[in-house]
Order: C-alpha cells, then sequence, then structure tokens
C-alpha cells in the first residue's frame, strides 16, 4: 500500500495469521464450498490472489457425478440469492485425480466439501479424498437421505452424528461438519457432531426459502425451494454461530462463521460471537475482490483494538453481567 509505513504489511499478515485445527491460515477468510466451483477458476480472476483467503472450499462433491437439478438453478432475491442446483459434480473420482494436481497448495489451504444421499456414500467420498493431497474435509450433512424418505440428514442431531462417526473412522485429516440452520436445537446437534468426532463446524448452511413468478404463478426455482444465502439471513447466522459457540468452546473446537458477510464490518461480528474464521461465499459473485477489502478492515480493526492477532477478538460478545460491568466502570 502506497504511503504505508514501514513494517505496516508485515504486521497486518502477523495480526491475521492463526492456526485452524492444526493448519496455518494466512487470513480468518474461507471462500465457501459452491460459490468458487474448484477454486481453479478464481485463479483467473484478474488481481486476485489465493493468498487473501487462509481456505477454499471446494465445490460440494459425490461418489458418483451428478448432472444437479432443472433449471431455473438460481434466482436473486431482495439482499441475497436463492439457489438449487443440486450438486452437480463430476464425482469424486474426477476430483482427486484431474482437479487437485491443478491447485496451488502452496499459498493457501484447500479443503474439500464431502456429500451424500447415504451413509455409505459419505464414507466413500471420505475415504477417497483420504488418499488425496486435500488439506481437510467439510461434512455437508444437508444433503437428501434418499432411504429416511428425503429428509436431510443434518436435521437431525442421531443422523448427523451417524454421519460424523462414520467418516472419522476412514481419515485422520480435520473432518468440519457444517451445519443447517434448518432444525430445532443447533446446539444439540453440535454437540452430537462434537462428540462423534468432528474437529470443527461449519455455521451455518443456507436457509430454506422460495420465490415465485407472479406472471406465471408458478415457483421460479425449477425444485421449487432454495437455499438463501446472502445479507438477508446474516441476522440468523450471527444467533446461530453465538449459540454454537456456547457449546463448541468447552471442547476447543473452531467454528466457521458464515452467512451474510460482504464486509470488514460483518466479519468481526462473527468473529466476536465466537467463529475463528468466517465464510464468504455470495458476496463474491458481485465482488470478487472482497476479500482483500474485508481482510484489510480486519486488520485495522485489530490494530485500533490494540489486539495483536484475530484470534484475541474470537467470542469476545459482551453480554449480561459483562455489559453492567463496563457501564459501570465507565
Amino acid at each position: 500500500m502506497a504511503g504505508s509505513r514501514p513494517g505496516t504489511a508485515a504486521a497486518t499478515a502477523d495480526a491475521l495469521r492463526f492456526s485452524f485445527c492444526g493448519l496455518k491460515f494466512a487470513s480468518p477468510i474461507v471462500l465457501l464450498s459452491g460459490c468458487v466451483d474448484f477454486g481453479e477458476e478464481y485463479t483467473r480472476v484478474e488481481g486476485f490472489s489465493n493468498r487473501d483467503a487462509g481456505a477454499i472450499v471446494l465445490k460440494g462433491t459425490t461418489g458418483k457425478p451428478r448432472l444437479g437439478n432443472a433449471p431455473h438453478r438460481i434466482c436473486e432475491t431482495p439482499a441475497g440469492m436463492l439457489n438449487a442446483i443440486g450438486l452437480q459434480n463430476p464425482g469424486v473420482e474426477h476430483v482427486v485425480t484431474t482437479v487437485l494436481p491443478q491447485l496451488d497448495f502452496g499459498e493457501t489451504r484447500f479443503i474439500a466439501n464431502v456429500c451424500g444421499s447415504t451413509l455409505e456414500e459419505y464414507v466413500e467420498v471420505t475415504r477417497r479424498f483420504d488418499q488425496s493431497a486435500i488439506d481437510a474435509m467439510e461434512i455437508n450433512i444437508s444433503c437428501p437421505n434418499v432411504r429416511e424418505g428425503g429428509v436431510a440428514f443434518g436435521n437431525y442431531p442421531e443422523m448427523s452424528a451417524q454421519v460424523v462417526a462414520a467418516c472419522r473412522r476412514v481419515t485422520q485429516k480435520p473432518l468440519i461438519t457444517k451445519l443447517s440452520p434448518n432444525q430445532t436445537d443447533i446446539r444439540e446437534n453440535a454437540r452430537r457432531c462434537i462428540e462423534a468426532g468432528t474437529d470443527a463446524l461449519a455455521v451455518i448452511n443456507t436457509v430454506m426459502g422460495m420465490a415465485i413468478d407472479v406472471a406465471t404463478r408458478r415457483p421460479v426455482i425449477g425444485n421449487l425451494q432454495g437455499g438463501l444465502s446472502g445479507p438477508a439471513i446474516k441476522p440468523i447466522a450471527l444467533l446461530k454461530v453465538h449459540q454454537v459457540y456456547e457449546v463448541a468452546r468447552a471442547h476447543q473446537v473452531p467454528i466457521i462463521g458464515q452467512g451474510g458477510i460482504v464486509t470488514a464490518g460483518d466479519a468481526i461480528e462473527f468473529l466476536i460471537a465466537g467463529a475463528s474464521a468466517v465464510g464468504v461465499g455470495t458476496a463474491l459473485f458481485y465482488d470478487p475482490l472482497v476479500c482483500r477489502s474485508i481482510n484489510d478492515g480486519i486488520a485495522a480493526y485489530l490494530s485500533a483494538q490494540g489486539l495483536k492477532n484475530v484470534t484475541q477478538l474470537v467470542g469476545t460478545l459482551r453480554t449480561g453481567r459483562d455489559i453492567e460491568d463496563c457501564a459501570v466502570s465507565g
């Protein structure tokens, strides 16, 4: 940056570096699954650097190739976006043998997104990625369980725990379980997943929603419903992150907080709520270089607060007695 004092860039880099599940992250930003394909497409964006993100989560991957849902599969909504892609992907064998060798593991960490319709498929995909160069795996337990009448694994703690435990048995790589907001008690689900062996949690997945074309009186999304992402879900995501943090902190399990992050201020809110890292997704569609401004904003905030590293900000939300004490001392 022109005009910066000597050492400013190095201090900024040091402030953003931290360890996540034993992996070195250069930034608290994680690029979310489904938003950057398998990572390689963002290398073509002028000005983008993999170093702007601590990790990149690859597109959801299943055992066999999938074509995905019928169109329309994306719909812009006020302050957000609906999507129902349907896990279109070339299958795990193609990802491991063709995609991963093209990625530069020297600049950032790459995390596979493991999906399945059955417990056996989750295990199959996890086992195959375990034999690859991938740094970690995110278990997407929001996929439909076809053996249970289309119910999502992630909506029920017992089913979630079964998936995590099964995947844990076939890999020693870090496992990150992606929790769904579409459930009764996300705290209980988090607890069961931790007990089953997850190393980290990603909070939250998209919120289910729909849009209607009033001219035709038909759903805009071909699948009828889709996952809502973007700023519209940020208040929901913040609450869920804090609720999960109440469970995870006792076990020292880190959280990737995600849902509507667009600015540095958004990211800082998630860190204060209890997230160790922050996921950026929908914002990349209209500002592919947003990560740089978020990183700069986080670093500036840390400096202004007299904090040397981003980890000092995690879980510092003041509630109840903390607020009263602050008012009295002030």
